[in-house]
């Protein structure tokens, strides 16, 4: 059994979408980031810097794991799933793990930052993570034109990385017009039945457009990035 300690953010949908694809039984115990519960002592001590996602493995003397991209790579070593088995298969799978999560993540989180969360509109910040952003996006659609899946061969957890942020494009304010193997690819993984249970862990996400959900989403994160 899996304990996940998480919140409704790309990088929490991370852990659960991997943990709803591989069957694996788990038990969630959601943070709120607005009352700073992942700074508390007591999770400090699972993860020592304070950010969710984290898992405990109670089969494994209560192993405790955390950043999302490490707690996808353990689960996948654990179970032989969603991971190549060969060599260059594996090094592709890991090389798309960690595009998103130096290149994807970061940037689309901070255009989130300045298009969504931050206390003034500054725009030069905004323009610059946004194109980062997009040019990225670029990246993962000409190599969504050469093969159906990142890693090549199948579905893997380097997919499931890129597709828990990219899906949020629109909050970020980044467009994938023009991008049809991305679009493609982005409608195809939004199907799966284990993607659509993982993405409404540990609740699902309610803020769009102009109302009262997003106004609640943004206040939350302000907390967050203002403290």
């Amino acid at each position: 059994m899996i304990d996940l300690y998480t919140s409704p953010t790309p990088n929490g949908w991370k852990a659960s979408v991997t943990l709803e694809e591989m069957g694996l039984p788990y038990e969630v115990h959601p943070i709120s980031l607005g009352k700073q519960e992942q700074k508390a002592p007591w999770f400090l001590k699972i993860n020592p810097n304070g950010r969710i996602p984290a898992i405990v493995d109670r089969d494994l003397d209560n192993f405790a794991v955390f950043e999302s991209g490490a707690i996808m790579l353990y689960l996948a070593e654990k179970t032989g799933l969603l991971i190549p088995k060969d060599v260059k298969g594996r090094s592709r799978c890991v090389q798309w793990l960690m595009f998103q999560m130096g290149g994807i993540g970061p940037m689309m989180g901070q255009a989130n930052v300045f298009f969504r969360y931050w206390h003034e509109v500054y725009q030069p910040a905004i323009d610059r993570y946004q194109k980062e952003s997009r040019r990225l996006f670029e990246v993962l659609n000409s190599r969504l034109g050469e093969s159906e899946w990142l890693a090549g061969g199948d579905y893997s957890i380097a997919d499931i990385a890129n597709y828990c942020w990219v899906r949020i494009h629109p909050w970020s304010g980044v467009s994938t017009e023009g991008l049809d193997h991305l679009q493609r690819w982005l409608n195809t993984i939004g199907e799966r039945p284990a993607v659509q249970r993982g993405v409404a862990v540990p609740q699902p996400i309610v803020a769009t457009g102009n109302g009262e959900g997003t106004k609640r989403a943004i206040e939350e994160a302000q907390k967050i990035v203002q403290r």
